[in-house]
């Protein structure tokens, strides 16, 4: 089974191997091994500390294989972006250029550099291993940090944001990069990538134009990534929009990748998370590895998630529906519902027969997807 819990130092050789072959580059995992050293050693002090409110805590999070105990995807929560610097983007803005003379009032999308972000929360470092099959890994590895979240609200903002990779070809070139960021810096869009620290270096703000830059102005080819994600991060923004994320008026100041954000209170993970008490399940239909299976009669598919003696764990699961008259919300000290799991979850949680749980669907159903679901053939 594969459970996400927070990066140890003892993790420092595996973490770096995933640093040097993750593609595209983590700026959040330096590939200087002293340097990812410092990091993890943040992280472990983060997740140690007495938190009342977001700082410049940073917290590494890895999936583990419980079988074999290799890890095989990583992923981290920065409390408050840009703590120490500001965190630039570009925002999307409609500047009006009208004159009465000629009759002419036209309204032309520019790019504004903004550090309006900086001090919110945000998700970053996801990566996972070419080698694991299926999309329920990837579910696990990226929405584990929103039920962490969901567990320890003053750690972090009521609002939360994530960029994503934007446009590159198969040589990892960037369209908009090479277009504006290379005509300030002369740089290639690795070598500056590496070196912004995610976007909160001073020379940021010192190299790149503190004008508006005109949309129109810009290649075809730049114009047209403006906003999309790279194919290599569809499942990434698709898992996103799942959890209640949306497209805001930023993008990437370096490759124009989508910027999402969302209000913490309306995440899957907060807004339908509940406990529930854990229970030995009975049979193999419900407590095993649910991947990202529809609802069905057994059961739906939850990430579950304990901090029994202080370490975070999480898993992805199937369990079943609350019965009726039990709603999701419920207060952490009030816990309803039954929670059945079979003893690899309940090892991979460091949970017992009646130790309580967090628990989040991994799809909140509509009343539009229950019609729809109920017509298809089963």
């Amino acid at each position: 089974m594969l459970f996400v819990r927070p990066a140890r130092l003892a993790d420092l050789d595996a973490i770096a191997h995933m640093a040097r072959t993750a593609q595209p580059v983590l700026h959040s995992l330096p590939h200087d091994r002293a340097a990812l050293e410092a990091r993890i050693a943040l992280s472990e002090d983060s997740f140690r500390a007495e938190v009342d409110f977001p700082g410049e805590e940073f917290y590494l999070f890895v999936l583990e294989d419980a079988a074999t105990g290799r890890l095989v995807g990583t992923s981290s929560l920065i409390a408050a972006a840009g703590y120490a610097e500001p965190f630039y983007a570009f925002r999307n803005d409609a500047l009006i250029h009208a004159s009465r003379e000629l009759h002419v009032n036209r309204k032309i999308h520019a790019l504004q550099m903004s550090h309006e972000l900086t001090g919110k929360s945000r998700l970053a470092g996801f990566y996972i291993d070419p080698s694991l099959r299926g999309d329920a890994a990837a579910h696990l590895v990226s929405r584990a940090r929103m039920m962490y979240v969901a567990m320890n609200r003053r750690r972090f903002t009521p609002d939360v944001f994530s960029l994503l990779l934007g446009v590159t070809d198969d040589a990892g070139v960037s369209p908009f990069w090479e277009a504006v960021g290379r005509k300030f810096f002369g740089r290639d869009f690795k070598d500056i990538e590496m070196a912004s620290g995610g976007r909160s270096r001073t020379f940021i703000a010192e190299v790149m134009p503190a004008y508006p830059i005109y949309v129109p102005l810009l290649p075809e080819s730049a114009q047209r990534v403006l906003g999309e994600p790279d194919t290599s991060a569809l499942l990434a923004y698709d898992i996103h929009l799942e959890e209640g994320f949306e497209p805001d008026r930023y993008v990437d100041i370096f490759d124009a990748g989508p910027v999402l954000t969302a209000q913490v209170d309306r995440t899957t993970s907060v807004a339908a998370n509940e406990s529930r008490v854990v229970r030995e399940a009975v049979g193999a239909a419900v407590g095993t590895s649910a991947g990202t299976a529809a609802n069905t009669a057994a059961g739906a598919s939850y990430m579950v998630a304990s901090q029994r003696g202080g370490e975070f764990r999480c898993v992805l699961t199937t369990l079943p529906p609350l019965p009726d008259g039990h709603h999701p919300g419920t207060p952490h000290h009030a816990a309803r519902g039954v929670a059945p799991l079979d003893s690899a979850a309940r090892a991979a949680l460091d949970v017992q027969d009646g130790d309580v749980v967090r628990c989040a669907p991994l799809r909140r159903e509509t009343p539009e997807t229950e019609d729809q679901s109920m017509g298809e053939t089963q």
